[in-house]
């Protein structure tokens, strides 16, 4: 059967073909609407991947946050007393609690300040899965010290260049001097364009307005042999549910993602930006292919009067129609990847090429040139063997 087929005439790719031009014109056009769509999809997962970094660097099963909690950026506080009374508990292994604010850094090179997040825990408790930041936890325990997230913004000044030079670097934090005594990597996100790590003593003092009761996470550790749901069902009904919600690691990631995705215009513009590509690129091809169709249609009258069917015109159609998607789609696929070098490199937010988004814009490459070639067969069912004459 496929030997038979490859020995027809390609009908379809000579008819694409045939002028050079308009092909490079149709690819182009697609390649566009590809790379449009990549864009959108890429800067989106970015947003949300950037997002729940800081969430999973956190080593705990479970997280107590208030019930208005939103996204870890404008998280809200709740009682450390909630921490007590979750530790009785049955398979609960340790709990522990950590404050978050943001607050300005003063670059040491040009004294211009810039927003960073600052977490405060206490450093007895390795919390973090980072091992930079575990080894200098005892250092942490020094009041006013700092580790500073290398992989943030470079406005924030050379932190490791400095380091490098000397044991410590004096930054101005929240107005307040404090030392920075390590680097870490976390990276920037939409909200946040770096990160600092401090002890939760050395918080308190930068933000004094803060009480020491009132926590913004907790984080627990199950025992190895409890079961994770039972223990979170076992908090959920102990602890007052107007206070602290009780999530697992993932639940308290997927918020986050809400948030963004739903009660921020960010996810909406993202999704509009993907459709738009979609819609251009159904309107290139539908151009090209009704053009084609209209500049060929004494020929498709001349094959029906030869005996050919609508049925075979339409496949030529559709042939056509898969080839644009597949030619037009590896320029836009390249061209992506080298757009999200340059803008990973320019805005140190996560923007690889998936495997998965590949091929999701492939597949919408394929329905946006299928549905043109629908809906020019339109003209395809005008040719009329009787033109000929």
């Amino acid at each position: 059967m496929l030997p038979k087929f490859l020995r027809k005439t390609p009908l379809a790719w000579l008819q694409v073909s045939r002028e050079k031009s308009r092909l490079a014109i149709a690819l182009a056009g697609i390649a566009f609407a590809d790379l449009l769509m990549f864009t959108q999809m890429g800067f989106k997962d970015a947003l949300f991947n950037a997002s729940v970094k800081p969430h999973y660097i956190l080593n705990t099963d479970l997280v107590l946050a208030n019930p208005q909690f939103e996204t870890m950026f404008a998280v809200k506080s709740f009682s450390r007393e909630r921490l007590y009374q979750a530790m009785r508990v049955d398979g609960i292994e340790s709990i522990s609690s950590l404050y978050i604010g943001s607050g300005p850094w003063r670059n040491p090179e040009t004294n211009v300040d810039r927003p960073i997040l600052i977490f405060g825990t206490d450093p007895t408790q390795s919390i973090f899965k980072v091992p930079e930041i575990n080894q200098h936890l005892n250092q942490l325990k020094m009041l006013n010290t700092v580790v500073f997230d290398q992989a943030g913004r470079t406005e924030f000044g050379p932190i490791a260049e400095l380091l490098k030079k000397n044991k410590t670097v004096s930054i101005q934090l929240n107005q307040k001097e404090v030392q920075v005594v390590g680097v870490f990597s976390l990276g920037a996100s939409f909200a946040a364009d770096g990160n600092v790590v401090t002890s939760d003593s050395t918080f308190l003092n930068l933000f004094p307005e803060r009480q020491p009761n009132q926590i913004d996470l907790g984080l627990i550790k199950v025992n190895s042999n409890a079961d994770l749901e039972t223990v979170k069902a076992n908090l959920q009904q102990l602890l007052p549910k107007n206070e602290v919600s009780v999530f697992t690691l993932d639940e308290f990631a997927k918020r986050e993602i809400d948030y963004w995705a739903n009660s921020t215009a960010i996810g909406f513009i993202f999704t509009l930006g993907t459709v738009v590509g979609f819609i251009v690129g159904i309107v290139i091809v539908y151009q090209i292919l009704y053009s084609d169709v209209s500049d060929h249609l004494p020929e498709y009258a001349t094959l029906k009067a030869m005996g050919y069917g609508d049925g075979y015109l339409i496949k030529v159609l559709m042939q056509e129609a898969l080839i644009l998607a597949f030619l037009g789609f590896i320029p836009g696929f390249v061209a992506s990847i080298g757009l999200y070098n340059l803008a990973a490199s320019a805005t140190l937010l996560p923007i690889i090429m998936s495997s998965e988004r590949a091929i999701t814009v492939l597949a919408l490459t394929i329905i946006m040139c299928g549905g043109s070639g629908v809906v020019a067969m339109r003209k395809l069912r005008t040719a009329d063997p009787s033109d000929i004459f």
